[in-house]
C-alpha cells in the first residue's frame, strides 16, 4: 500500500506541475517490482478467439435422428498442434439410439468404460477403435446411450495436412491419394482429422482442438438420402432401418445406394 500512495502523490504532482503526458498509473501498479512493466501478451494471459462461429449446446441438444440430418452439411474443424486448421463439411452420419437398437455399443441399455461418451451430454465425442488400429468417432444426442456417427467428409481445407496425416497413419507407401478419396469414411476422416481416442469424451463446445461451425447452405430433406447402415451385421430388423444419411450427388460419400436414389428421382 505505501507503494501505491506514493505513485499516487507521483502522477498528482505530475498533474499539477507539468504539461508532460500522463502516465499509466494502473500498469504500474498491476506490475511486480522489478518485473517487466510490458504488457502480457502469452497465450497464458488472453484467451484465443475463434474465427468464425461455433455450434453450441443447443444444437447437439435433439433427437439422434435428427441430429444426424442436421450434421449434414456442418463443418468439422480441427485445429492441429502447430496451428494449422483441416475444415471438412460433414456429408454422410449414421444414427445409433440406444438402448433399443441391436447394432448400437449401448444396446440394452448398458453403459460401459468404452461406451460412456455415449450417455453423457449432447455434443460429447464417442471414439472408439476398431480391428485394433483404426478409429471412428461419434457425437453424443438426446437419448440415453444415443451418438451419431461421422461417416464421411468433404474436405475444405487443410487437404495437405490430411495427406500427410493419411499417409503417415499407412504403413505402406502408397499413391497420392485424391480429395475424394480423404476422408470417405469413418476411419478415413479419423486420420485425416488425427482423431484417435484422446479424443473420446471431449466437448465439441468448449474444446480447443476440435469444434463444428455452421455450414453454409443447408441442405432440404429432397436433398438427403435416408437408407441402411453399414457393416453393422447380422442386427434383425435393425440391419434394415433408414438410419444412414447422406446428401445426394455429392461425390465425398463413402457408399451410395442407387435404388434408393432411383426412387427417390421417380
Amino acid at each position: 500500500m505505501p507503494r501505491k500512495r506514493k505513485l499516487l502523490a507521483q502522477l498528482s504532482a505530475l498533474q499539477n506541475t507539468s504539461s508532460f503526458p500522463q502516465i499509466n498509473v494502473v500498469e504500474q501498479l498491476n506490475t511486480t517490482p522489478g518485473a517487466d512493466p510490458s504488457p502480457k501478451s502469452s497465450k497464458y494471459f488472453v484467451i484465443e478467439k475463434k474465427d468464425s462461429p461455433q455450434l453450441q449446446e443447443d444444437f447437439f441438444n435433439q433427437p439422434c435422428v435428427s441430429l444426424a440430418k442436421s450434421f449434414l452439411g456442418q463443418i468439422l474443424v480441427r485445429k492441429l498442434p502447430d496451428g494449422r486448421e483441416l475444415w471438412g463439411r460433414i456429408v454422410e452420419t449414421e444414427a445409433y439410439l440406444g438402448g433399443e437398437d441391436e447394432a448400437s455399443h449401448s444396446k440394452g441399455g448398458k453403459q460401459t468404460q468404452r461406451n460412456a461418451a455415449m450417455f453423457m451430454k449432447p455434443g460429447t465425442l464417442y471414439v472408439y477403435q476398431i480391428y485394433g488400429i483404426y478409429f471412428c468417432m461419434n457425437v453424443s444426442s438426446q437419448g440415453e446411450g444415443a451418438a451419431v456417427l461421422l461417416r464421411s467428409l468433404e474436405p475444405l481445407r487443410g487437404l495437405d495436412a490430411m495427406r500427410e496425416l493419411r499417409r503417415a497413419s499407412r504403413k505402406a507407401p502408397s499413391r497420392l491419394l485424391k480429395d475424394w478419396q480423404l476422408c470417405n469414411g469413418p476411419s478415413k476422416l479419423c486420420q485425416a482429422f488425427g482423431i484417435d481416442k484422446a479424443f473420446d469424451q471431449r466437448d465439441l463446445t468448449q474444446d480447443a482442438a476440435i469444434w463444428m461451425v455452421p455450414g453454409q447452405d443447408p441442405p432440404g430433406e429432397q436433398d438427403v438420402v435416408a437408407t441402411t447402415r453399414i457393416g453393422i451385421g447380422n442386427r434383425g430388423e435393425w440391419a434394415q432401418k433408414p438410419l444412414r444419411f447422406y446428401l445426394r450427388g455429392n461425390r465425398f460419400v463413402s457408399v451410395v445406394d442407387k435404388k434408393i436414389e432411383r426412387e427417390m428421382a421417380a
